[in-house]
């Protein structure tokens, strides 16, 4: 949650459980029957988002460490009712007192989940939540709006980036033969586009189950202290437009030629439009640094950053052909010598990329030859709706006796209905998730599995493990 500071006496603390929810919620406890014991909940991506039809699991443990061991206190329940009183509300105290003196502050709930990682067709629950004390029958209502931002938007960027790489890895083998540098071929440049630096931490991590490359230093940090990871991604020296044109106009080669002495060996970068983007590829790439290029133990990267990238990448590509040279892939398509290579970072989104590489194809060009960089259509260009992820109770224990919960409305016709009962997740012989009732799934087949209960986190998750799942980084 966002962190603030204030010098007034009235301020409230910004990491108070108890106002981490929809002002509704408050409201919720008179509503439900009486003798209401126990609320069963789930969480599901509801719908596909154009072709893409399956959705990636990603970013419930690093919400869970913020809700294990003692998240509910007496001086956050007393700093909270009287606030939420003035709001108009009323907080559910009793339930919440109830936690602190019974329960040490520790959240009396079972929280199960698809394994991260997991790829599964939309309209798959992902998560599911019930009480375990009768008493705290209202805490999984009270939950959803942290649970489900704390899934639908990791799981949204990691499979937007999943599907980005997939398509990139069908094309790099068709026209190179292999998917060699898969890793490297979609950079996370979305950090000063997120909204916070949270989300910047969360969908960058996100993206890092499918890539290894990113400049979202916050995704690395909550990989390695959430997941466990080691260093999951790596980024390289690179210029930007102040970096070149702090030499003028008149300096711009200047600056290529001293940034390539500073960087004798390894992978750079070099913005290259900053001026004449052409020139700069045929002169001063292409002829005046040709054979310092070509004898650097390394690739110099050229990024273009303006004009039509539909056109502006492959004529960049076949204007460094005429300069460099380039040779033939087992499949029959032209690629640059390895010393060179190009990057698209500017109009870059998922459908951009394909029409890019598809381009490319067009004109004879093997997609090794480009890297992309995906800035707010990784990160931010994305909401709740992309997959329509909600969380809907649909089973209630009243008086000892489980009932079904569910909505369908008339006028969504058939869109918004909800599923009913307690539900599991099973894997059938064929590899396809499906959701079925609890009841009918053999134990030990159901695929939501215990993550979280009573406070602690009851399985952890690794990063090595989930890109395992995921398939895509070694």
């Amino acid at each position: 949650m966002m962190m603030q500071t204030s010098n007034f006496a009235n301020s409230v603390a910004a990491g108070n459980f108890l106002l981490d929810t929809d002002s509704y919620k408050y409201s919720h406890p008179k509503q439900f029957p009486e003798g209401t014991e126990q609320v069963f909940a789930y969480i599901e991506p509801r719908r596909p988002n154009g072709e893409i039809d399956e959705v990636l699991f990603f970013g419930l443990q690093a919400e869970l460490v913020k809700l294990e061991g003692c998240v509910v206190t007496q001086a956050m329940l007393d700093e909270a009712a009287p606030f939420i009183q003035a709001h108009g509300l009323s907080l559910y105290a009793e339930m919440f007192q109830h936690i602190i003196d019974a329960h040490d502050g520790h959240l009396p709930v079972q929280i199960d989940a698809l394994a991260e990682g997991t790829i599964a067709p939309a309209s798959i629950p992902q998560v599911r939540i019930v009480n375990t004390d009768p008493k705290c029958w209202a805490l999984p209502g009270f939950l959803e709006t942290r649970l489900l931002r704390g899934v639908w938007y990791p799981s949204t960027v990691a499979t937007i980036s999943n599907y980005v790489v997939r398509q990139i890895r069908d094309r790099l083998i068709r026209t190179d033969g292999s998917d060699e540098g898969l890793a490297f071929k979609l950079h996370d440049f979305g950090a000063r586009g997120a909204t916070s630096a949270e989300s910047a931490a969360v969908g960058g991590a996100a993206h890092l189950v499918n890539s290894m490359g990113t400049d979202t230093v916050g995704g690395l940090v909550l990989a390695r202290s959430v997941y466990g990871a080691g260093m999951a991604g790596f980024s390289i020296p690179a210029t930007e437009h102040s970096t070149v044109t702090s030499f003028g106009a008149d300096g711009e080669l200047d600056f290529m030629r001293q940034f390539l002495a500073d960087n004798p060996q390894g992978i750079i970068a070099c913005v290259s439009d900053s001026y004449d983007l052409m020139r700069a590829v045929r002169e001063y790439w292409g002829t005046e640094l040709r054979d310092t290029v070509l004898a650097r133990d390394g690739v110099l990267v050229i990024r273009p950053d303006s004009g039509d990238p539909l056109q502006i990448v492959p004529d960049v590509i076949e204007a460094l052909m005429e300069r460099f040279g380039y040779s033939l892939t087992p499949n029959g398509f032209r690629i640059l010598p390895g010393q060179v290579r190009v990057i698209q970072g500017d109009g870059v989104n998922r459908s951009s990329i394909v029409r890019i590489m598809d381009r490319m194809i067009e004109r004879g060009l093997a997609i090794g030859n480009i890297a992309f960089g995906m800035g707010a259509g990784l990160l931010q260009k994305l909401d709740r709706d992309t997959f329509s992820y909600s969380m809907k109770t649909s089973a209630i224990r009243v008086n000892g006796v489980w009932r079904d919960v569910f909505k369908d409305p008339v006028t969504a016709a058939g869109s918004k209905t909800s599923k009913k009962g307690r539900l599991g997740v099973m894997e059938t012989d064929a590899g396809r998730f499906v959701t079925r009732p609890c009841g009918n799934i053999p134990s030990g087949h159901d695929a939501l599995k215990p993550v979280f209960r009573d406070g602690e986190i009851v399985t952890r998750q690794s990063f090595d493990a989930i890109r395992k799942r995921v398939g895509l980084v070694a």
